[in-house]
């Protein structure tokens, strides 16, 4: 089975949430209006739960990927519905505390957090085929090897 190590999770996980956020906060802070310190404060903890999200949803979508089609290479389609499901589910687990925290209606920050999500969106698409060109899965011999 080729799938990708517990150290090149982390460190997807953690490159992708670092370099996310040197772009959204004070991209963020200007779009919206709000002050640098709000935008940190929702970028960090949202980078938080999406980095927890981020290694859980790859490590569950490779395993069901795996399973049903007996890889875990992805395809132009592939990655589309890999970056549409991460970001929906990213989408639950973070608008009742970003309205919470911002003193915001949910319908507010829904309209707020599109304009992140579409962001994150392309940035997820780039990110994930730059790492797979940069960092590609080992093949399977040269893992056994190992």
């Amino acid at each position: 089975m080729s799938m990708r190590s517990f150290p090149d999770r982390v460190r997807h996980a953690l490159l992708f949430e670092a370099i996310g956020l040197a772009l959204v906060i004070p991209g963020g802070a200007q779009l919206f209006g709000l002050p640098a310190s709000h935008m940190g404060v929702v970028g960090v903890g949202s980078a938080t739960v999406a980095t927890l999200w981020n290694f859980v949803f790859n490590l569950g979508f490779d395993h069901a990927m795996h399973r049903l089609v007996g890889h875990t290479r992805k395809n132009l389609a592939t990655r589309v519905l890999h970056v549409l499901l991460f970001e929906g589910g990213l989408l639950v687990l973070l608008l009742p505390p970003i309205a919470w925290y911002l003193g915001m209606s949910l319908w507010q920050t829904l309209l707020m957090d599109l304009a992140i999500v579409v962001f994150y969106v392309v940035y997820a698409f780039l990110f994930n085929l730059a790492y797979d060109r940069v960092f590609p899965i080992p093949a399977p011999e040269r893992m056994a090897a190992a």
